[in-house]
């Protein structure tokens, strides 16, 4: 009877598990999975919450190698996607440890979703915390000559615009000039006109929609692009990554496109993580881009 007993205890604590693992959102669900596989040991969580807008309450993580460093270290902003509605900075550690573990310090700043702000307040929102590690990375250990964004989807959006239209940061006192590459994964670039409920609720009442498509802002001077998408995206589709590389260089500028087999919207990310690097060599191709630009 005691056995009986121990046995549906556990099975209603695992149950119970299950129900809170699975409520969990997708990416802090592939955080918890990724954090009991061993691997990325160089990484630790160097800065948590800071503040880098007190009016907003907005935050950032800091993740740096564990190692000791000779000299000040490349840094990366990674802007979360999560259709400019969902994500948080802490659910994606594992892009932090991932890219800390190859010897960068990384940058994961919050910024306000839908419904509290609308276009162009995420891209208000980014531009500050960029300006803040401009100012103050080099406090933390970092090197503000060696500054590179990332992001995925809609924070693959927001990075590009940061480095394509000048007046983002230029707002904030700063210049595009100060990113040395963009590493962007399954951005949309080129989506107008908005005719999903995602890009209607964020973007839909702005008056002058050509100004929301990074597209519309290809320079020859921009900082170096590096555009990957996966063969089966069917959310953000592979021609927005293809027409923005095109327009790049017919404008004289630099920019990659990796096309990734089989691999679709979520699962370009997931290869971030240890479970899934197999799935593409995400995150390889994203430092071999980044060592080409230090």
């Amino acid at each position: 009877m005691k056995w009986l007993v121990i046995i549906g205890v556990l099975l209603l604590a695992c149950g119970g598990f299950a129900f809170w693992f699975f409520s969990q959102p997708g990416p802090k669900q592939l955080d918890m999975v990724n954090n009991f596989m061993p691997g990325d040991s160089d990484a630790r969580l160097l800065v948590q919450d800071k503040i880098y807008d007190e009016a907003l309450g907005l935050g950032l993580n800091i993740w740096a190698p564990k190692t000791a460093a000779t000299g000040p270290l490349p840094v990366i902003v990674f802007i979360y996607g999560g259709g400019w509605r969902d994500g948080a900075k802490d659910q994606y550690a594992f892009t932090g440890r991932a890219l800390a573990n190859r010897g960068y310090m990384v940058v994961l700043p919050d910024y306000r979703l839908f419904p509290d702000t609308r276009f162009p307040g995420f891209l208000e929102d980014s531009a500050k915390a960029l300006a803040w590690v401009d100012d103050h990375i080099g406090e933390h250990g970092g090197d503000p000559n060696r500054i590179f964004l990332s992001g995925q989807s809609a924070g693959a959006y927001n990075a590009m615009m940061l480095a394509l239209d000048r007046q983002w940061l230029g707002r904030e006192g700063k210049s595009p000039d100060l990113i040395r590459g963009v590493a962007a994964l399954a951005g949309p670039y080129d989506f107008y006109p908005f005719d999903s409920e995602t890009t209607k609720q964020s973007f839909g009442d702005y008056q002058k929609p050509e100004m929301t498509q990074p597209v519309n802002f290809v320079r020859s001077d921009a900082p170096p692009l590096w555009l990957s998408t996966g063969t089966n995206d069917t959310q953000v589709r592979p021609r927005n990554s293809r027409i923005l590389r095109d327009k790049m260089l017919e404008a004289g500028g630099d920019a990659e496109y990796v096309e990734y087999p089989d691999v679709d919207h979520l699962e370009i990310m997931m290869a971030l993580s240890k479970p899934f690097r197999h799935k593409a060599s995400v995150l390889d191709d994203m430092v071999a881009f980044f060592e080409r630009h230090e």
